[in-house]
């Protein structure tokens, strides 16, 4: 049976084709040997509106009557949803409550007597603040030179010199006469740091001066 000349159409351009021919002669789109449902549905669609869209809008339309019909099913259970649940909320009313209160005699309190002991403050003795050191009589050995202060400008600037090396954290710490001591120069009063049996044994702590701010702190021997 030959197919109506109406439904003879390629599906992608809509030309018209002749029976037995395989491919459009416009689009090169190879074209059905019995017409498809989409064929017939497009067919009927340009008698009616006189163009056609294509295939596509088969697929469209399907997709679109799926997504009303779900959202008509779903408004449907919500609504039946929130309907339970508002028979829920009404048959589950529970009645006023009665509570019976049942007052029970205050046991009788024994208050021991509490007594106070005083307590005794006791208030630590402050340490004793830092002395200076003084150089052993006799003693031969070296020593860290902080400072040389000229005796002209009196013992009272290298004492004080001294106790701020001790607040520092250097010890022992003191003052020597210069003039009293032949392996120094006579007219200084210098402050020394530490009391050592040989040079290499000050050598070492020099880097302690150093650490506390002092710029040129060095070994001399002492003697007498």
């Amino acid at each position: 049976m030959a197919q109506p000349e109406d439904e003879r159409r390629c599906p992608r351009c809509s030309t018209q084709y002749s029976e037995g021919q395989e491919y459009c002669l416009e689009c090169g789109e190879r074209v059905p040997a019995r017409p498809t449902l989409s064929t017939r549905l497009g067919t009927r669609w340009r008698r009616r509106l006189g163009w056609y869209p294509g295939d596509w809008i088969w697929p469209a339309l399907l997709a679109l009557v799926v997504a009303i019909v779900a959202g008509v099913v779903s408004a449907v259970w919500l609504d039946d949803d929130s309907s339970s649940a508002s028979d829920t909320i009404v048959r589950t009313q529970v009645g006023p409550s009665t509570s019976v209160t049942t007052q029970t005699a205050p046991e009788p309190t024994i208050t021991a007597p509490t007594t106070t002991t005083p307590q005794s403050t006791t208030t630590a003795a402050p340490p004793p603040p830092p002395t200076l050191t003084e150089w052993p009589a006799t003693k031969s050995g070296w020593t860290i030179v902080l400072d040389s202060i000229p005796t002209t400008n009196g013992r009272a600037g290298a004492v004080a010199e001294a106790k701020q090396a001790l607040r520092l954290g250097l010890k022992p710490v003191g003052v020597l006469d210069s003039s009293a001591f032949s392996s120094l120069h006579p007219g200084y009063y210098v402050v020394f740091f530490g009391i050592y049996d040989n040079e290499p044994e000050a050598q070492s702590h020099v880097i302690e001066a150093h650490r506390r701010s002092y710029r040129e702190p060095y070994p001399r021997r002492i003697t007498g």
